[in-house]
């Protein structure tokens, strides 16, 4: 498996280096870095070259040229391909999700970054000692605030009739967000009556293994927070999950279509729309003038009907039925 994962390796970096090779001069080259392999991450992708696309950046019409890199959950591969992207001098870098902003965040301060699917500067631990972030910095991120409403959203739908109801987590203790979205949570269960029982997880291969630890403990309820490892352990987590007859609440609107009951979150294909309407801007002016890290503009409050139709659960009138 180590030559296979290192012959791939060899072929991802020569591949990046023969398309750079024959791009067309003139034509300006986005990299566009995607942490791991997803169903519903892969979403800001489509948003964020549709949003190119609208602003006459088409890769049909040859008017762009849009490398794409997956490094499948692999640090090393990440760190390698963001090195290609810089040494070969793409005109921007996209960047999706937090592990990818940060990498690339770390290995240039001159290519323009725009973040998708990632967390504020400031949660990505990416403030320098003069108190800024990085320069080239750009894109649409996440705050923690939101959590709040979709945390709560568990006893309004649960409805306890006595005594406290205990919520699992797990959390990636190698992501900022995810540890401070824990932290967060933490304290706004104590005013909801919650008990909290959370387990680490740093690798999508031990999903299973914690997820069934986790349900030993008698929880009412799984609450999936902003944590890339648990996107990519998410259908692990819920059949895990859906054995025991515990239901699933997220702030992530994405993971409802895949089986979590409800959700007050970012749309992920806008999200990456967002940023394209950034990463077009640039292109089309070759200017950074007026761009920052911006707050994701698009909320939705979703539930799944199969789900909630399962758990026998009402849901709010003012949330989007999902099938």
């Amino acid at each position: 498996m180590k030559h296979i994962f290192k012959l791939t390796a060899f072929l991802l970096l020569f591949g990046l280096v023969s398309c750079q090779q024959k791009q067309t001069n003139g034509v300006p080259v986005v990299g566009f870095v995607d942490a791991f392999e997803d169903a519903t991450i892969a979403q800001a992708r489509v948003g964020f070259t549709d949003a190119l696309k609208q602003n006459g950046f088409s890769e049909d019409k040859k008017t762009v040229v849009i490398k794409y890199s997956n490094a499948e959950g692999s640090i090393p591969t990440l760190t390698q391909i963001v090195n290609q992207f810089v040494s070969n001098k793409v005109d921007l870098l996209a960047t999706c999700t937090t592990l990818a902003s940060v990498t690339a965040s770390q290995k240039t301060k001159t290519i323009p970054i725009f973040m998708m699917v990632s967390p504020t500067p400031a949660r990505a631990h990416l403030i320098g000692a003069d108190g800024k972030a990085p320069a080239n910095l750009f894109g649409a991120v996440e705050d923690l605030p939101y959590i709040d409403t979709s945390f709560a959203l568990i006893p309004k739908i649960l409805k306890p009739k006595a005594g406290k109801l205990v919520v699992g987590m797990i959390y990636n203790q190698s992501e900022p967000q995810s540890a401070d979205a824990l932290a967060r949570i933490q304290s706004l269960a104590k005013g909801l009556n919650i008990t909290i029982v959370a387990l680490p997880l740093n690798s999508s291969a031990d999903a299973q293994l914690v997820t069934q630890s986790l349900l030993s403990k008698n929880i009412d309820a799984f609450f999936a927070n902003p944590d890339n490892t648990v996107f990519a352990s998410f259908e692990t987590i819920l059949k895990s999950c859906n054995q025991k007859n515990v239901p699933i609440f997220t702030s992530e609107a994405g993971l409802v279509k895949r089986g979590a009951v409800a959700a007050f979150g970012a749309d992920i294909y806008q999200w990456g729309f967002q940023a394209g309407l950034q990463a077009a801007q640039y292109l089309k002016t070759h200017s950074a003038a007026g761009l920052k890290p911006e707050m994701v503009k698009i909320r939705k409050r979703v539930y799944n009907v199969a789900v909630a139709q399962k758990y026998h659960l009402t849901i709010p009138t003012n949330f989007q039925a999902i099938k």
